[in-house]
């Protein structure tokens, strides 16, 4: 099994760039739905409309053709703004945002992240919509790549990061 993950990532990595698509955004409830018949991770970016980060890792990260074409094949990526006013239902709750104020953080948000309130953060969830780990900061496309691909092949399941870094061969040509 081991092999038929190398394998994997090994092809994952020899995409060529030129052909990737921009990223094909989903809402949560999108993901969640698509995932009732046709069974992916699920990578959802938890954002603000005022946050300078945010905006750089779409300008530089998710608009790499490698990045793009990670998501697009491996993940349902969703875009999540943590003080949307968007009600999602969610393993069977209903979550919102309470706050009268402009910048409330949405319950989502706040599940999502633990409490750890910090944007830009990224968060895997399995085929069977449970999280996997949410991961807070500006990723460059260099440092996203390895996680994508980490995450994406299961690797977390036997594997340290910090081991599979050592060996990782990336498709970005900085």
């Amino acid at each position: 099994m081991n092999l038929k993950l190398i394998l994997l990532a090994a092809f994952l990595l020899l995409i060529p760039a030129a052909y990737a698509q921009p990223v094909k955004w989903y809402t949560i409830q999108q993901a969640l739905e698509l995932n009732k018949t046709a069974p992916k991770k699920i990578m959802i970016d938890v954002y603000t409309d005022w946050c300078g980060w945010c905006k750089r890792m779409d300008a530089t990260t998710f608009s790499h053709p490698v990045i793009a074409q990670l998501l697009n094949d491996n993940y349902y990526p969703v875009k999540f703004d943590a003080e949307s006013r968007d009600t999602i239902l969610f393993a069977g709750h209903k979550l919102v945002n309470e706050g009268a104020a402009t910048r409330n953080t949405h319950q989502f948000a706040i599940a999502l992240l633990q409490g750890q309130l910090s944007y830009p953060s990224v968060v895997f969830l399995n085929e069977k919509n449970e999280m996997i780990a949410p991961v807070p900061g500006y990723q460059t496309p260099a440092k996203f790549e390895p996680l994508l691909t980490f995450v994406a092949c299961n690797l977390f399941l036997n594997q340290k990061y910090d081991e599979f870094q050592k060996s990782f061969k990336s498709a970005i040509v900085e």
